[in-house]
């Protein structure tokens, strides 16, 4: 049944593929995936997990999308079995498989996306630099949540945290800016390598 749902939601968004594979504008898979965050329930998801499968560089069809949630660029890989909450926006990226994030996340493209340096210039007319941002697999991503630096394999950050620096694997970040608070996977690998374990 999800086989078939899923032939069918890609029938569905071939039309507006279509559309933007033959202008090529920007401005018009923006404004696609902005109509499609506001189908509501698993089929608005399905709709736009095919929609992005189509325009993204890499998005398998068994990933989650929520209510509210796009990607203004189509520089983006997702990974297999990545959820999305709900009224996330999602900027340049490479998610890794099963990685979960929260409702209200923001992910940026780098943190220089706006140049400032230049006196008198209008910050909005200063261009930036964008960068590619990479969540590694199996991160957990709170709630409201801003990411704009690379997170290592198997994160957890909490509910409101800003990550301006990369993390290394299995740490749990906390804090703006986000700090490591713990390590779990040395404490995983101690008690692995006590003698009570196995006994």
């Amino acid at each position: 049944m999800k086989q078939l749902l899923r032939k069918v939601c890609l029938l569905l968004t071939a039309p507006l593929w279509l559309l933007y594979r033959c202008t090529g504008s920007k401005g018009l898979y923006t404004s696609q995936g902005q109509f499609l965050a506001l189908i509501p329930g698993k089929i608005g998801s399905y709709l736009r997990v095919a929609y992005y499968h189509m325009t993204l560089e890499k998005c398998p069809c068994d990933g989650y999308i929520g209510f509210g949630s796009y990607f203004p660029h189509p520089e983006v890989e997702l990974g297999t079995g990545v959820f999305i909450g709900g009224y996330c926006i999602i900027g340049m990226s490479r998610i890794g498989d099963h990685a979960t994030i929260a409702s209200f996340v923001s992910v940026l493209s780098g943190k220089n996306q706006h140049g400032y340096q230049q006196v008198g210039v209008p910050i909005q007319d200063q261009s930036g630099i964008f960068k590619k941002v990479t969540i590694g697999e199996n991160c957990w991503i709170g709630n409201a949540a801003v990411i704009m630096a690379d997170l290592g394999k198997q994160n957890v950050v909490a509910a409101g945290s800003v990550v301006i620096r990369n993390s290394g694997d299995y740490e749990i970040l906390s804090g703006n800016p986000a700090t490591v608070i713990k390590k779990y996977h040395d404490d995983a690998a101690a008690q692995l390598d006590s003698p009570a374990v196995g006994q």
